[in-house]
């Protein structure tokens, strides 16, 4: 998926720019300057996917999975920064009015890319969420912004032709700019709340304490579960009570059968269980069905 993002991204580019040669807006060029983001981010998107997928290794002990983080705050850098160049074209513009050439033919060439943009969008969302992917899901999520704001663009020139405002022409141009800083901000708060080890969302974490629960018999409660998300692990840690008779090969097969649910429910989960006996029950937590 990675690798089709960057040729399609390439393609996207050298249709935006086609449609800016054409018309000379400055609009068509915010849209185009975007796209040359999209190529930047797909390559990074990629690196990351690759590193992301490498096994533990002795330095990298639990794994390479926050790679994607940093791959999506490094989108959003970008992202911001392309928003910038645009609003100084767009102030240019409004400085210097263009005379626009071709507008009708510009603006059906921007409409192929935008509908190319918009299936791939959906594609990359879809996948990075069946994955687990941030890197994709923010990949698919920054061209998504890009569709909406290459329609604003389509529609806003198409009133700029037919009125004759050419201030429309940057006044979309600075609409796209702020449209595409707001992506850029969403995509990098959601990848530091990964990397600060934010726990699993409400409906997740209600998914593994009733796991927990159902799947632990013979144990007396589980206190301290601990959760955090990194691209497509989940790691959870907690202290499981048992009775302080039983055998630790009876608790050892109780914490096999516990981690094997986990792992059954919650798609990469990574477990660790600390047995405790009975004498540090808590009496809060989970207690066992």
């Amino acid at each position: 998926m990675a690798i089709a993002s960057i040729a399609i991204a390439c393609v996207v580019l050298g249709i935006k720019y086609l449609a800016y040669w054409t018309t000379d807006s400055v609009a068509l060029f915010s849209d185009a300057l975007e796209s040359i983001v999209n190529v930047v981010t797909a390559v990074v998107a990629f690196l990351a996917v690759r590193i992301s997928a490498r096994p533990a290794d002795r330095r990298h002990q639990f794994g390479h999975h926050k790679a994607e983080y940093f791959s999506a705050v490094i989108e959003g850098v970008l992202i911001i920064l392309a928003a910038l160049l645009i609003l100084h074209a767009a102030w240019q513009a409004l400085r210097e009015p263009r005379v626009f050439t071709e507008p009708w033919l510009g603006l059906a060439i921007s409409g192929v890319a935008t509908a190319i943009n918009a299936a791939w969008s959906w594609a990359l969302v879809s996948y990075g969420r069946r994955w687990r992917s941030p890197a994709l899901v923010a990949d698919g999520w920054h061209l998504f912004s890009d569709v909406a704001t290459s329609v604003g663009v389509i529609v806003g020139l198409a009133l700029a032709v037919l009125t004759g405002w050419t201030i429309l022409d940057p006044a979309m141009a600075a609409l796209v700019a702020v449209n595409i800083i707001v992506a850029g901000w969403r995509v990098m708060s959601s990848s530091i709340s990964g990397l600060m080890d934010e726990a699993v969302d409400g409906d997740i974490g209600r998914r593994i304490r009733a796991v927990i629960s159902e799947s632990a018999e013979g144990a007396i409660e589980a206190h301290d579960i601990r959760t955090r998300s990194a691209g497509r692990a989940t790691f959870i840690d907690f202290h499981l009570v048992v009775p302080g008779k039983m055998s630790v090969a009876d608790a050892h097969r109780i914490c096999d059968r516990i981690e094997q649910a986990l792992e059954a429910e919650i798609e990469g989960a990574e477990v660790v269980i600390h047995v405790e006996p009975e004498g540090e029950a808590r009496h809060r937590g989970v207690l066992v069905v």
